[in-house]
């Protein structure tokens, strides 16, 4: 046995030994299987349900002037993280995405916070959305199923097999469900045009909350109250860089696919923030379960989104499935999770990495608590971004030579606006669903309480992603 095959102690508390060939050559992905279009597409599917639902409850928070506002800043931060994840993923193109960002520049344990605050928004969505999927099937008396976890079953099993089928494969399944739910809400905007009035924007009664105003009805309070809500327009959309090792020239289609997709979410946000509220009132969008629909009414346009909205929900369910895979394939063959969670199949797509996230997903969703899983996705999410902006600001400042194809526009300043805001938002959830929040967290420690007992010791130091840090490393020891 060589001298490099024993574990290396580094000065930030962990242990790091080098796998076998054999090992990585288990844990390898297909590359070259997306372009930036299907990146694109990527971006869209993960978000596309939260057009659909969940962003209206936003308006018994704040009032449509609260969730506006919020939605402008929301919609700001967002697109200047994506610009900042841009840059990150044309210097580190890897699966890991947000953690192997942030293992570069906060190290180990920096990288581990964020990759499981990245997988616990990941994998909490899906069994949320889950549960509007089985709420939509029984609404629609689909397949005459009245018990909507027959349903959660069968979206689980089923997308969980087309995806070990291989990633190009299921994202141009993917792609072509996103497609369909796009259509949906170009035939939503259609027919809400004719029945939009700018008075049933502002029909909200006014409280006696400090500042309020027809506008927002309850008050400046409402406005922070109303950010989970309008995350929910974009919530996901940053997992596109966690298709890195899959994509095609990486450093470049992995940037224009995230900005891609953003800019189509913003004009996709905007429109049903203006037009499902102006069609049908913000009070009687408040409290629906199907807002846009019901701000149709009754007729076939009506039926058709319906049916369609359906489809929407599965494109994000089926997509935030492929993001958990990732990054828990990402954490698991570095050593940070059991090493076992990572080995590929025949069609290199991770076995393990995909079922046990299902299955504890599945399970999840039994407890038919759509909102509280959906604020403690909101809540991993807005901690990973705080995360991801410090990485990047840590990574101009301390590797300003390191190749970037692309570069954030604006630098640092960008990525120190969505940081502020990132922060903000992490505070809002507590305010608005302390539980969510708290069981969240409590999530988080014992992750965190795992690397520090056991997985620090155990790292691979020749995964990729490791491998990134080392080098970086060394670079700064020889300067």
């Amino acid at each position: 046995m060589s001298k490099a095959d024993f574990p290396v102690t580094h000065a930030h508390g962990v242990d790091e030994a080098p796998e076998s060939d054999d090992y990585l050559a288990k844990r390898t992905l297909r590359s070259g299987t997306a372009g930036w279009v299907l990146l694109a597409g990527l971006g869209v599917s993960y978000v596309i349900s939260g057009d659909y639902a969940g962003w209206n409850n936003g308006l018994a928070e704040g009032g449509w002037g609260g969730l506006a506002i919020a939605g402008v800043v929301i919609a700001g931060m967002y697109f200047a993280m994506v610009l900042g994840m841009a840059e990150m993923s044309s210097a580190l193109p890897a699966a890991g995405g947000g953690y192997t960002f942030a293992r570069r520049a906060l190290g180990p344990w920096g990288g581990y916070a964020t990759g499981i605050a990245i997988l616990i928004e990941y994998a909490i969505a899906p069994a949320a959305i889950a549960t509007f999927i089985g709420a939509y099937v029984e609404s629609l008396d689909l397949f005459g199923i009245g018990d909507g976890w027959w349903v959660y079953l069968v979206v689980y099993a089923v997308f969980i097999g087309i995806h070990l089928t291989g990633a190009g494969e299921a994202l141009k399944a993917m792609f072509v469900i996103t497609a369909i739910a796009l259509v949906g809400l170009v035939i939503f905007a259609v027919a809400a045009i004719g029945k939009f009035s700018w008075g049933n924007l502002t029909d909200i009664a006014v409280t006696d909350a400090a500042g309020a105003s027809s506008f927002l009805p309850y008050g400046y309070l409402g406005i922070w109250a109303a950010v989970p809500f309008a995350i929910w327009f974009f919530l996901a959309v940053e997992g596109v860089p966690l298709a890195a090792e899959e994509a095609r020239e990486p450093e470049r289609n992995v940037p224009r696919g995230i900005i891609v997709s953003m800019s189509l979410l913003i004009v996709t946000g905007a429109v049903v923030l203006f037009l499902a509220p102006g069609a049908a009132g913000s009070a009687a969008m408040a409290t629906s379960g199907n807002p846009l629909v019901e701000a149709l009414g009754d007729g076939g346009m009506a039926k058709t989104v319906n049916y369609i909205g359906l489809a929407g929900l599965i494109a994000s369910f089926f997509s935030i499935m492929y993001a958990y895979s990732r990054q828990t394939f990402a954490l698991s063959r570095a050593g940070y999770l059991p090493k076992s969670l990572s080995v590929t199949n025949s069609r290199k797509s991770p076995m393990l990495a995909l079922i046990v996230p299902g299955v504890i997903g599945f399970a999840l969703s039994l407890t038919g608590q759509g909102a509280t899983l959906l604020n403690m996705a909101v809540f991993g999410a807005a901690v990973s971004y705080v995360l991801m902006m410090v990485s990047h600001i840590v990574l101009r400042r301390r590797e300003p030579d390191m190749p970037r194809p692309y570069r954030t526009p604006g630098g640092i300043a960008t990525t120190s606006f969505a940081l502020v805001i990132a922060c903000i938002a992490v505070i809002a959830t507590f305010l608005v669903d302390p539980v969510a929040a708290g069981l969240t967290l409590a999530a988080f420690a014992a992750f965190m309480a795992y690397f520090g007992i056991y997985s620090r010791h155990h790292l691979v130091a020749n995964s990729p992603d490791e491998e990134f840090a080392a080098l970086a490393e060394a670079e700064r020891d020889v300067t």
